[in-house]
């Protein structure tokens, strides 16, 4: 049981940092896969502490929650808040996208790193 979360959540780190791979390279111009391996890692770590202290409240938990994905990506691609919202747009559309490919590959994970996915 713990070697089947372990893979899936390092399979899903691995496709979360993909996808910020993907949505940088597109809208910043430059990315290294391991500085999306790490933005992804530092997502998900920000992403699950706020959704421990303000998840629970309706509309808001999300919205920060958001705004706190977004803002890890600002800081890691010195981009400003609009470029880090495109590229968060873009990681999540080419994580829907590597799930589905998954999906048709019987491997059932989830993406690390990228909310709503």
């Amino acid at each position: 049981m713990v070697l089947g979360l372990t893979l899936s959540f390092v399979v899903g780190l691995l496709v979360g940092g993909l996808a910020i791979h993907v949505g940088a390279s597109l809208i910043v111009g430059s990315s290294s896969y391991s500085k999306a391996l790490i933005t992804a890692a530092v997502a998900w770590f920000a992403w699950a502490v706020v959704s421990l202290f303000v998840g629970w409240l309706p509309l808001l938990g999300p919205v920060v929650g958001l705004l706190v994905y977004v803002g890890v990506i600002n800081v890691q691609y010195d981009a400003g808040w609009l470029k880090a919202g495109a590229v968060a747009f873009v990681a999540w559309v080419t994580s829907l996208l590597a799930l589905a490919l998954l999906r048709t590959l019987s491997l059932g994970v989830e993406v690390v790193g990228v909310p709503g996915v």
